[in-house]
């Protein structure tokens, strides 16, 4: 070594090979004990060179209600992107993998696009894999695992989509779950999603905003949306939509994932993803 040449620094001996940021969904964070709901089916039994980091948010409201939700996401996907950022600097050689559930996966993919965009705090190839449980942007051209569903999430999907991430992203939907699966002709449920996003005030996606709102006012204009657009006076569109999510709510598809089976194996959603976890974190980068 030279003389007055700086020793380098070896990383310290916490750094795991993999940080798994999980953002869980509504109503299922908690300053206590945040390794709650459904993303535990997904994180228990990592490898042991895995840590994983729960990122505790307001996570309130649906995504349909756009008085509150919007705030929630940004503070959802503000604290994961701290938290990659802080494992980043200090452990220069860790990958990560960002997990999400419900509002969670729509924070997870926020941050995703960001990164795989060239936006974000870590360059692409620090990050390994992404997967998405019930995302509400969800696009019909991401790669779905399990039975083909529908439409696109309640938020519309994101613009650019998810850029050199996009071969590390996979997403879950099961079949009815209104917050990854508004079809394209359901114009009530659609607008509804995509004003609760707009509350977001997030500058990075106003071109998703954009894009989503062309692509319903374009639609409008269609036969085919006709039926919405000129409900009768005693049967209005928001009932409509209304009574479409008590539905879906008392149906419990949205809390299906620990079952919802996604191959000829009957492997279900959450335990899929958690074995890709498992491979992603023994490969070498």
């Amino acid at each position: 070594m030279a003389a007055g040449a700086p020793r380098a620094q070896a990383a310290p001996a916490d750094c795991p090979s993999l940080n798994v940021i999980a953002v869980p969904g509504t109503w299922e964070t908690s300053v206590d004990e945040p390794k709650q709901g459904m993303l535990a089916q997904v994180t228990r039994g990592l490898p042991d060179t895995v840590r994983t980091d729960y990122v505790s948010y307001p996570a309130t409201a649906f995504p349909w209600d756009g008085e509150v939700y919007g705030r929630s996401k940004r503070d959802a996907v503000n604290s994961a992107r701290a938290m990659v950022a802080d494992m980043a600097a200090r452990c220069g050689a860790t990958r990560f993998a960002l997990i999400g559930y419900s509002q969670g996966a729509d924070a997870a993919g926020d941050l995703a696009a960001e990164i795989g965009t060239g936006l974000g705090v870590v360059p692409p190839d620090r990050v390994a894999a992404v997967g998405l449980l019930s995302d509400p942007r969800r696009s019909p051209t991401d790669a779905l695992i399990g039975p083909q569903v529908p439409g696109a999430g309640a938020g519309g999907a994101r613009a650019g989509g998810f850029g050199w991430l996009s071969p590390k992203v996979r997403t879950f939907c099961a079949a009815g779950d209104l917050y990854c699966s508004v079809p394209n002709d359901d114009l009530a449920g659609r607008s509804a999603g995509l004003l609760t996003q707009l509350t977001a005030q997030d500058p990075l996606q106003i071109p998703s905003y954009a894009m989503t709102l062309q692509s319903i006012m374009s639609e409008a204009l269609w036969q085919g949306g006709a039926a919405i657009l000129s409900a009768p006076a005693d049967n209005p569109a928001s009932e409509q939509w209304l009574r479409q999510v008590q539905d879906f709510l008392a149906s419990g598809i949205h809390q299906s994932y620990p079952y919802y089976v996604v191959d000829a194996n009957g492997t279900t959603a959450t335990a899929w993803l958690r074995n890709w976890l498992s491979d992603a974190a023994r490969e070498n980068p």
